[in-house]
């Protein structure tokens, strides 16, 4: 009987170098799996693979040593236990994604739950080659952003609340960039400095910071056999429905216009930047 490759690939069955048997990449959105997940992983490594799982670099896991003749066993174990295969190939890959402002001090946005609504949207979608999402909380970056073909840091837009100011200067301390200066009866940001961390909102003892989140987008990121970082070629995006405007926008050029087997970046190197940097102005001005 006759394998098909390209239709276990796609299912996240990936070849291995010995015969027969595949690696099984898993769907872990944001980096989350429960309990009972994991557990469901477990006994099918050690049941059906080496004992032994493979976390990827993109927080995926993947089950070694699966033979070809228990693949259908494979899945519907798995899916028991409530863990779907993930994908590979010419398509959207898994969102990844820090722990953001749900459990980290530092989050500026839930990035989990922005992860799950990327990944219900674009998980699996065929393009003309594969595509990364990645969903940071904030400029600490733990998710690196700018290494995805569409990268979102939270971020927030801040705002001086004078009459709550009792001029402590801890804000101007908290604010690496200098962008914040306490002059003893008053405060001054220089906005061309800020880079919406959020510091300030997050240190201030009184509140007299107020913070906005939203999303620092950038595009185009490449780590692989060449190496680019992501751009952010739009201002700060306050709203998810704008957001999702824009990268629906991005996904759509690169389907329109992306030869088989190019990745984002060099589709963009390719065909220059103005034309997309128009459509995806439009998307973010809604029109």
């Amino acid at each position: 009987m006759a394998i098909d490759y390209a239709a276990l690939k796609k299912g996240g069955f990936m070849r291995q170098k010995q015969k027969g048997y595949f690696s099984l990449r898993l769907r872990v959105v944001g980096g989350n799996l429960t309990a009972e997940n994991i557990r469901a992983v477990a006994d099918v490594a050690d049941k059906y693979g080496k004992g032994y799982v493979h976390m990827t670099s993109r927080q995926s896991v993947e089950i070694p040593f699966i033979h070809f003749d228990n693949i259908e066993a494979v899945r519907a174990e798995l899916a028991a236990g409530g863990v779907d295969p993930g994908v590979c190939g010419p398509r959207v890959r898994t969102i990844t994604a820090c722990q953001g402002n749900q459990v980290c001090p530092s989050g500026c946005i839930d990035t989990y739950t922005l992860a799950k609504k990327l990944d219900d949207h674009y998980f699996g979608r065929e393009l003309p080659h594969k595509f990364k999402f990645g969903v940071t909380g904030c400029q600490n970056n733990c998710l690196k952003t700018e290494e995805n073909d569409i990268g979102i840091k939270g971020g927030m837009e801040v705002t001086w609340v004078e009459d709550k100011c009792i001029n402590c200067g801890v804000c101007e301390k908290a604010c690496r960039e200098g962008a914040i200066t306490c002059t003893g009866s008053g405060v001054t940001i220089d906005r061309s400095k800020c880079t919406f961390c959020g510091r300030c909102v997050k240190s201030c003892p009184t509140d007299a910071w107020e913070g906005e989140s939203g999303y620092i987008v950038s595009f185009g990121g490449l780590f692989g056999n060449k190496i680019y970082k992501g751009e952010q070629l739009l201002p700060f995006i306050k709203s998810e429905e704008t957001l999702f405007r824009v990268t629906d926008e991005a996904v759509s050029f690169f389907e329109d216009y992306a030869n088989s087997g190019e990745r984002f970046r060099l589709l963009l190197q390719r065909v220059g930047e103005d034309e997309f940097r128009e459509r995806i102005q439009k998307a973010y001005e809604g029109k």
